[in-house]
C-alpha cells in the first residue's frame, strides 16, 4: 500500500474508532455523567448530527483550500473534538463535543476518497478508495474493542483521549506522505446544496439512510443488549464488537475490486 494511502487509512481508523467506541462504552458514559443509557445514547445522535451538518458545510466553505491542507485542518478539528469529549464535565458539554467531533467526518471521507482515487490509475480508483476505508473497518476489529477495553478499565474519558492521540498521528502521516493536489471543478456551498437535487445523489442518500440506519439502530445499543438481555459479561462484548469489524473488513476487501469491474451489480448485491 502506498504510504499516502496508509496515511489516509490512519485517518479513517481514527474516525471509525471514535464513531463506534461510544456505542461500546455507553453504559460507562451514562454512569459517568449521571444519565440513563437511553439518554446517553443521544451523544451518538450528536455525532451523527455533526456529520450531517459538517459534510456539505465544511466542504463548501473550504472549496478553494488545497486537498492536503484541508485534510490537515479537518483532522485538527477531529483532534479538538475528541479532546473536548475526554474532558467534558456534563451531558450538555459532552453532547456539544461529540457534535464538534462529528463535523469533519463526512468532509474527511469525501476529500480523502478524492485524494485516494487520484493516487492511482483511473481503473484502480475504487480499490484505492476501498484501501482507505479499510482503516474504518479495521478500527472495528482493533480500535473499537481496544477503546472499549480501555474505557472499561481506565474510564470512558481515556478512550476519547486515545482517539485524540490517533488523530495527531494521522496529522503527522498526512503531512509527511500525502502529495499536494490542486482543487478543480465547480465547488462551494451553493454547489454542494444544488447537488442534493440530483436524482442519483438522492437515491444514494436514501440507500445510505436505509443501510446505516438499520446498522446503527442495533449497533448503538449493542453492548447494553448483550449485557442486560443475553447476559454476556462486559469484557466479552469486545469480541462481539470485533466480529462486526471482521464482517465489515471482509466486505470492504471484496467490494473494492468488484466495484471496479461491475458497479451496479456490486451495489445491488450489497
Amino acid at each position: 500500500m502506498p504510504l499516502a494511502l496508509l496515511a489516509l487509512a490512519v485517518v479513517a481508523f481514527g474516525i471509525g474508532t471514535t464513531e463506534f467506541a461510544t456505542m461500546g462504552l455507553l453504559p460507562q458514559i451514562a454512569d459517568g455523567i449521571g444519565v440513563s443509557v437511553p439518554h446517553a445514547g443521544n451523544v451518538v445522535s450528536a455525532y451523527a448530527l455533526g456529520v450531517v451538518v459538517g459534510a456539505p458545510l465544511l466542504t463548501g466553505i473550504c472549496a478553494r483550500v488545497p486537498h492536503k491542507r484541508l485534510l490537515l485542518l479537518l483532522t485538527g478539528l477531529f483532534v479538538i473534538g475528541n479532546t473536548a469529549s475526554a474532558v467534558a464535565p456534563d451531558f450538555g458539554t459532552l453532547f456539544a463535543a461529540r457534535f464538534l467531533a462529528g463535523l469533519p467526518h463526512g468532509a474527511l471521507f469525501g476529500v480523502g476518497a478524492v485524494v485516494a482515487s487520484r493516487l492511482v490509475a483511473p481503473e484502480r480508483a475504487a480499490r484505492a478508495v476501498s484501501k482507505m476505508f479499510l482503516g474504518l473497518t479495521i478500527a472495528n476489529i482493533i480500535g473499537v474493542p481496544a477503546a472499549t477495553a480501555l474505557g472499561q478499565h481506565l474510564g470512558w474519558r481515556a478512550a476519547y483521549g486515545a482517539v485524540a492521540v490517533i488523530g495527531l498521528v494521522a496529522m503527522a502521516a498526512l503531512a509527511a506522505f500525502v502529495p499536494h493536489q490542486p482543487r478543480g471543478g465547480q465547488s462551494g456551498i451553493r454547489h454542494e446544496l444544488r447537488a442534493m437535487g440530483n436524482k442519483q445523489v438522492a437515491i444514494g442518500l436514501a440507500t445510505a439512510v436505509v443501510g446505516f440506519g438499520g446498522f446503527f439502530a442495533v449497533y448503538s445499543y449493542l453492548v447494553p443488549m448483550l449485557t442486560h438481555v443475553t447476559g454476556l459479561s462486559g469484557s466479552s462484548t469486545t469480541w462481539v464488537l470485533a466480529l462486526y469489524g471482521v464482517g465489515m473488513t471482509l466486505g470492504t476487501l471484496i467490494a473494492g475490486p468488484l466495484t471496479d469491474r461491475a458497479l451496479r451489480p456490486t451495489m445491488y448485491w450489497g
